[in-house]
This record gives C-alpha cells, structure tokens and sequence, in this order.
C-alpha cells in the first residue's frame, strides 16, 4: 500500500528560491507546488490531503505575517517561515500564530525538510483529529433532546439516581436513555464514553438537584 507523502505549497517572490525548493522536496517524492504571491496561491484550490505551507515574509501582494493571521482560526495547512527578511519580532509574531518554524535565508536542505517534515506531521495528527471530532458529531447529533440532557450529567460521573433526580426522571428511565447514549454513541465502555463526551467539550457538571 502507498503512503502519502505530503504536499507543500511555496509562495515566494523568488523564481530560484522557488526553483529549488520544488526540485528539492519531489526528489523525496513530496509533491510541491509553488506561487509568486498570496493571490495566486489563494485562488488555487488545495487537494484534500496532509500539506504545509513555506511561505515567504516580503511578498508583492501581502506579507507572509498579515497572511498568517488572516488564516489563524481557518483550517489551513501548517507554516514554515522561509525567508531572506527575517528579525526577532517578526519571529516572534510567526511563532505567537502557530507557525512551525521559522527559517533564514540561505537555508541548509536538511533544516528545510526537517520543519517541512515536521509541518507534515502536524497536519496529519491535526487532521486525524477533525476526523474524529467529526465521527463523534455524527454520532451526537443521532440523540434526542432528552439524551442531550442526560449525557453530561451521566458523564459528569452522577450516579443514575442523582442524574435521574436531576431532571426528574425515575431512575429507570433514566438508565434507558443511558443505555441508548451509549448504543448511538457506540460506546464500549463508560470510561469512552467520558473522553468522548470531553473531545466534544460537553460541559460536565453537578447539579444540586430540584
């Protein structure tokens, strides 16, 4: 079976500097795809697949840093600052926003593909992750209002009877919508059931009861 190797998207102003880097990364079999600014590299449309971004500081358009932050609360493949117009501050702002690294110019090949590799990585992880926020949504949105109700305090670690006091159910009922939680959200212990209810940031607490 193949693996899937990455794809990294380049966007500086520099022809050889973009050049190169292409030549260097699809030698290691990882894809790249390069742009002379922010608005070509936007307009295009990225595949579906674990990726991450060099991007340069000083661009024609906008710089690299305002683009950051532009993109700081988007799904949006991890940065790697590449860049001849480097400084403390601006290293410093690259990090504060995410970035992976944050590299000079001239840069040396292993470091390159070391924070490109990196980059990669937490993509990957990242994207697994929506992945999994995504399969647990499903599964959550299958519950019935009641069921909604019943989760956090169940997953709060109230005992059936306290839960049950809480909403002013019988106990019995309230075990039938436990049992129904766990079945929709395919759940194979309470133990799971609790982290998923946490992935989901469903907000546990104690009533006091009515």
């Amino acid at each position: 079976m193949s693996t899937d190797t990455g794809i990294v998207f380049i966007v500086d102003d520099d022809k050889r500097i973009r050049e190169a880097v292409c030549d260097l990364l699809e030698a290691r079999s990882i894809d790249a795809f390069a742009f002379d600014s922010v608005t070509s590299y936007s307009a295009f449309e990225r595949p579906d697949r674990a990726a991450c971004l060099l991007l340069d500081i000083e661009l024609p358009d906008i710089s690299g840093l305002e683009f950051q932050r532009r993109i700081d609360r988007e799904n949006h493949p991890p940065i790697v600052f590449v860049t001849g117009h480097g400084d403390i501050r601006s290293s410093v702002d690259a990090m504060k926003y995410g970035a992976v690294d944050f590299l000079t110019k001239p840069v040396l090949e292993h470091e390159l593909m070391q924070s490109v590799l990196a980059a990669l990585e937490r993509d990957r992880n990242e994207r697994r992750e929506r992945s999994k926020i995504a399969n647990l949504l499903a599964r959550l949105a299958l519950l019935t209002p009641r069921e909604r109700e019943v989760l956090p305090l169940i997953a709060s670690g109230l005992m059936n009877k306290q839960a049950a006091a809480e909403l002013g159910i019988s106990e019995v009922t309230l075990q039938i919508h436990r049992s129904k939680i766990m079945k929709k959200m395919e759940c194979m212990s309470f133990a799971e059931l609790v982290r998923m209810a946490g992935k989901l940031g469903i907000e546990n607490f104690v009533g006091n009861g009515p």
